[in-house]
């Protein structure tokens, strides 16, 4: 694919299409063979979306998109492969005639899927290890992972759940569901539930309902999260009958999925609007991929859009080591080039935190540009934004041996000490789940 590629660094760094001619718009949307005759109602309802959706060559095929070979290649033998799935919400706002659309990226399948690598693995973040009920990861000590659906709107090609998503989810049956549910009751260290799957809000209305309202019925539980792709891939599931749910039982904070500038359609905008007028917090989290958003523009892009729509980018992820998505990765200096050349730049609330998941289940670590150049006790050398170097002077006398040992090593002229700083496990690794 690399030669679609070339002379289109900055072709999809803004919006394609005004919000009065974008595709995804009815009665836009008619001039496409496939919906000439589709009722707004019917476009506009999350259910017919799902039910439409293109899983086939021929589908695409039928709507115009004009496939390149490796794209064929793909989808003429799909064994072994994340299965693909495309809302018309989605497929009519991707160039037809172009592969190096990051839409179109992000959705239709290549032969790269299938390369192996040796550090891949099915699963990296180790949730499957920490799984202390099925549906529920237990990494850190005061928050889950509540899996409750194995569901997307769209199959992103970069899934780093590839292992789960798309297939039958045993987790999300009822027996299940009560066990993780009595699991965060019997556990009262546990204040924090993240919602995700697969895609929780692919579930009715009336199951989200139950769902909140168990998980809400526990005392020790503060705070709630749901992770979704739909304000991104299918924003009609937005609708006036979820909000009522949220805020049935708020605050629910919503982690949305952006990664490109042109998932911000007419209809995106209006989702977000919904959500935070209803009071509902939003939060970004993007991955950082090639091709895609791998560059300073695209990201601040981005996030100045989302702050447009009152969501505060939250993470940029570095790919993670799933099988499959080896071609989306990039040099995890691009991330950290990515931040230095927003912070201070831009609005702190338009900088997002770099991370990587670590492989074996080691949490998130942030990464940075190194802004703390030096170090002695009372005189910290640092550098700005712009390069400029400067000096901090500190209390001296209020220095402790822990202190200056923790700057030190953050330069590097000290190795960290093992009781303190190390976890160990009783299989020698450590696991996330991703929260």
């Amino acid at each position: 694919m690399e030669k679609y590629f070339e002379s289109v660094a900055d072709k999809w760094t803004t919006i394609a299409y005004e919000d009065k001619t974008d595709p995804s718009v009815w009665p836009n949307c008619q001039k496409f063979p496939l919906y000439t005759n589709v009722s707004r109602e019917d476009w506009e309802d999350w259910r017919w979306q799902l039910k439409h959706s293109l899983h086939t060559k021929d589908e695409l095929e039928a709507l115009g998109v004009n496939l390149v070979p490796e794209e064929r290649k793909a989808l003429d033998n799909m064994e072994g492969l994340l299965k693909m799935s495309i809302t018309p919400y989605w497929a009519v706002r991707m160039d037809f005639n172009d592969p190096s659309d990051p839409l179109r990226i992000q959705s239709i399948p290549t032969p790269a899927e299938i390369e192996t690598h040796a550090e891949n693995e099915a699963d990296p973040l180790g949730e499957d290890h920490d799984m202390a009920v099925p549906g529920l990861v237990h990494r850190y000590p005061d928050r889950v992972l509540f899996l409750c659906s194995t569901v997307c709107s769209m199959y992103c090609r970069f899934c780093t759940r590839n292992r789960v998503v798309a297939k039958p989810a045993p987790f999300a049956d009822e027996e299940n569901f009560q066990q993780a549910i009595d699991y965060i009751t019997n556990h009262p260290e546990i204040r924090d539930v993240l919602i995700s799957g697969g895609d929780s809000l692919l579930l009715s209305d009336q199951r989200i309902d139950q769902i909140l309202t168990a998980v809400r019925a526990i005392p020790h539980v503060e705070f709630v999260r749901i992770g979704s792709r739909v304000p991104s891939a299918m924003p009609y599931r937005v609708t006036p009958g979820l909000i009522a749910v949220f805020k049935k039982h708020s605050p629910v904070w919503l982690s949305v999925h952006f990664d490109h500038i042109r998932e911000m359609s007419p209809q995106a905008r209006k989702a977000l609007t919904m959500l935070a007028d209803a009071g509902i917090p939003l939060g970004n989290q993007t991955v950082l991929m090639r091709h895609i958003n791998d560059s300073v523009a695209k990201m601040k892009t981005l996030t100045h859009e989302l702050l447009k729509n009152r969501v505060r980018p939250y993470y940029i992820y570095q790919c993670d080591l799933s099988e499959g998505i080896y071609h989306f990765r990039t040099p995890v200096a691009r991330g950290i080039e990515i931040i230095e050349n927003l912070r201070g730049w831009t609005s702190g609330y338009a900088v997002p935190r770099f991370v990587v998941d670590a492989p074996g289940g080691g949490g998130k670590i942030v990464l940075q540009p190194q802004m703390l150049l030096d170090y002695k006790p009372g005189e910290v050398t640092l550098r700005n934004f712009e390069g400029m170097i400067t000096k901090y002077y500190e209390p001296a006398e209020l220095v402790s041996k822990e202190d200056e040992h923790r700057m030190k090593t953050i330069l590097g002229k000290h190795p960290p000490l093992d009781d303190e700083l190390l976890v160990e496990r009783c299989d020698g690794k450590v696991h996330s789940d991703h929260v």
